[in-house]
């Protein structure tokens, strides 16, 4: 296997662990409008990814970068085509950091009802376009034989696209509430795990929908088995949450974002983002990468630091793995 084959895998994995973690926080930000019905409730809801949001963006960071390293003509052509939504998706999760910073800044009702306003959006917005961004990828777009794309923001918004939109939306939603029933006690507990049935379903027929849609128009066998895997899970998952069983329910709901985002980069291969002006205009793994020598040396770099980023994430998890409901919240100081 070639190094730009296998740096296409290293970014198809760290985007994969960015939409596994960053997924579940996207998801409870958007239940601070759907299962919070007062502010203790939104307290423990955010106390939920509190101590952890940020390390979860570092995923998305560290696959930006990765882009811009291994194949700087595909991330020149992505930010380019997609400056308009990925400056929304940057807007919002800039936002979203000051929102949990500075909602706690000050004690009035109105100011931290705002910032928790804030938080909503700022989850809602990017967790949509994300899905919109991997299916105009997956689908292709317009690229000339410059390797520019030269389409306009109105041809990213096509029925494809909008579903995987709204894909990744309700998966996300459903990750964050079957995160929150496994991370909460009480009342808010038990109204999360029958939320997540309801969203669950929805998720299913969605994801259903667009998978197959991929698979027929452009999937393989091993996309195919992606798609089985993605399905099958969610359903598993759904059960295990009737049963009580969260942890299984998360593992399972992380397993469905797991293979959704594997067909995404099993579908594109050997392209990274295909042309549909012309097959030849294509960009792939071959002429959007980097010299050898950049990709051996960025091969070191991630042996060393790949670790050391896991075992570090993996303590935060640990230190702050217990329940929490609303006894845990305390009465805030005048």
């Amino acid at each position: 296997m070639e190094l730009h084959d296998v740096w296409f895998v290293l970014i198809a994995v760290l985007w994969t662990g960015y939409f596994f973690l960053e997924g579940f926080d996207f998801g409870v930000g958007v239940l601070t409008r759907l299962l919070a019905r007062n502010r203790a409730e939104k307290r423990v809801l955010i106390n939920t990814i509190g101590p952890v949001w940020d390390g979860n963006e570092v995923w998305l960071l560290t696959a930006g970068g990765a882009t811009f390293a291994a194949f700087p003509e595909w991330y020149a052509t992505l930010f380019s085509g997609f400056y308009l939504p990925l400056l929304a998706i940057l807007v919002c999760l800039i936002v979203r950091g000051v929102a949990f910073e500075y909602r706690v800044k000050r004690s009035e009702e109105r100011w931290q009802r705002n910032w928790e306003t804030a938080i909503f959006w700022t989850s809602l917005i990017p967790a949509f376009l994300w899905g919109v961004a991997f299916g105009n990828i997956v689908r292709g777009v317009k690229i000339d034989r410059d390797l520019e794309y030269v389409g306009s923001v109105w041809d990213l918004l096509n029925p494809y696209a909008l579903l995987g939109g709204l894909v990744t939306l309700t998966l996300f939603t459903f990750h964050g509430t079957v995160f929150t029933a496994l991370k909460t006690v009480g009342e808010i507990r038990e109204r999360a795990r029958t939320l997540a049935l309801r969203v669950g379903v929805v998720t299913a027929v969605l994801a259903l929908a667009f998978l197959l849609w991929t698979q027929f128009a452009s999937g393989d066998g091993k996309s195919l088995v992606a798609l089985v895997v993605a399905v099958a899970a969610l359903v598993v998952a759904l059960s295990a949450t009737q049963a009580g069983r969260e942890g299984w329910a998360f593992a399972l709901s992380g397993v469905t974002i797991v293979a959704t985002v594997a067909m995404f980069f099993l579908t594109l291969f050997p392209n990274v983002m295909p042309s549909t002006l012309d097959a030849d205009w294509s960009l792939t793994v071959t002429n959007a990468s980097s010299s050898p020598y950049t990709l051996k040396i960025m091969t070191w770099l991630a042996a060393v630091a790949t670790p050391l980023v896991l075992l570090y994430q993996g303590w935060t998890y640990w230190v702050f793995r217990k329940r929490i409901g609303t006894q845990h919240i305390a009465e805030p100081a005048h």
